[in-house]
């Protein structure tokens, strides 16, 4: 089984001395990355940076750069941010349940995602 992944970000990560890291490698999340990230500090204050703290734990690698800090990760381009929560959700097979329908004036079964969240 695969647990660590290669990527290339769509625009990169720019450095304080104006280098452009693009290239890295992100890990497959474990129970504890999640767990650990729900009890920060940072998230407990504002839920809206889970996202950047379980990146900092997961993208192992960026090239050139020494470590990957949660700082790090808020300083992606929007892009990025956007490119690297996919590859997480796709590699951690994080994909929201489905239920089969099928339409009642063609008869053509299709899958519809069910989301428990939204209201209405």
């Amino acid at each position: 089984m695969e647990t660590i992944y290669e990527f290339t970000l769509p625009k990169g990560y720019m450095d304080s001395q104006g280098e452009l890291h693009r290239r890295g490698r992100m890990r497959l999340a474990t129970a504890g990355d999640e767990i650990s990230a729900t009890r920060d500090p940072r998230v407990l204050a504002n839920p809206s940076y889970l996202t950047i703290v379980i990146l900092s734990k997961v993208v192992t690698e960026l090239e050139g750069m020494e470590s990957v800090t949660a700082t790090t990760i808020e300083q992606l381009f929007t892009a990025d941010l956007a490119y690297l929560q996919d590859m997480y959700q796709r590699i951690n097979d994080v994909e929201p349940p489905t239920m089969q329908c099928i339409c009642p004036d063609c008869g053509r079964a299709f899958e519809v995602p069910l989301n428990f969240t939204q209201e209405g």
